[in-house]
């Protein structure tokens, strides 16, 4: 019994970065989607998230049968569910702007763009967890003000979008923009998460 709970040998880091790295190519397709207004290039979004979600799926079983985990294991699941939101997010942004048959506007994009740039931030800090530490903490952080940029720009369009006469047309922006926010407080909640890990780390 002792000896298969101390041998179990499972790379989180690998399985965090595999998570991340899944969750940064469904920020990218939703910027793709909303350069093109494809809705295929929507739909990869979906794709991607129903891989992440089998790829969380698969770090959850590993902890649960883990007795040994390079670092607190409520990080490791608090981490995941805040990479994961981020992917869902944006996943329902498509979902949304495809069910209120919206086009993607110059603002979405700026939004997104900002999104890509954090999320890719957070995808590094994960990498760097076993790394340098000292950079993750640094991408983290970095991550976080890109938030404030999402929630500054939030703010600035959802102004200029009730100056639009279509109330119709007003409030489903508005979902579509929260849904944006959302996302990009979840990155803002695994800046955080990774940040209170690499304290303990360092």
């Amino acid at each position: 019994m002792f000896k298969w709970l101390f041998s179990k040998d499972t790379d989180f880091y690998k399985l965090l970065g595999e998570q991340s790295k899944l969750t940064l190519q469904g920020v990218y397709a939703l910027e793709k989607y909303m350069m093109t207004g494809n809705i295929e290039d929507g739909h990869e979004v979906n794709r991607l998230e129903k891989i992440a979600d089998r790829k969380r799926e698969e770090l959850i079983d590993e902890l649960d049968k883990t007795f040994i985990t390079p670092f607190d294991r409520e990080d490791i699941f608090n981490l995941s569910k805040a990479i994961d939101d981020i992917l869902d997010y944006s996943n329902t942004t498509v979902k949304e702007m495809e069910a209120y048959n919206l086009q993607p506007t110059g603002e979405l994009q700026e939004i997104v763009t900002v999104i890509k740039y954090s999320t890719d931030l957070i995808y590094k800090s994960v990498c760097n967890l076993n790394r340098d530490k000292r950079e993750g903490m640094r991408q983290a952080l970095k991550a976080k003000k890109y938030e404030n940029e999402v929630e500054n720009l939030y703010r600035e369009n959802l102004a200029k979008l009730f100056e639009e006469e279509d109330i119709r047309y007003i409030l489903k922006m508005r979902e579509i923009f929260r849904h944006l926010s959302n996302c990009a407080d979840k990155i803002d909640l695994a800046g955080d998460i990774l940040g209170h890990i690499y304290v303990k780390m360092m």
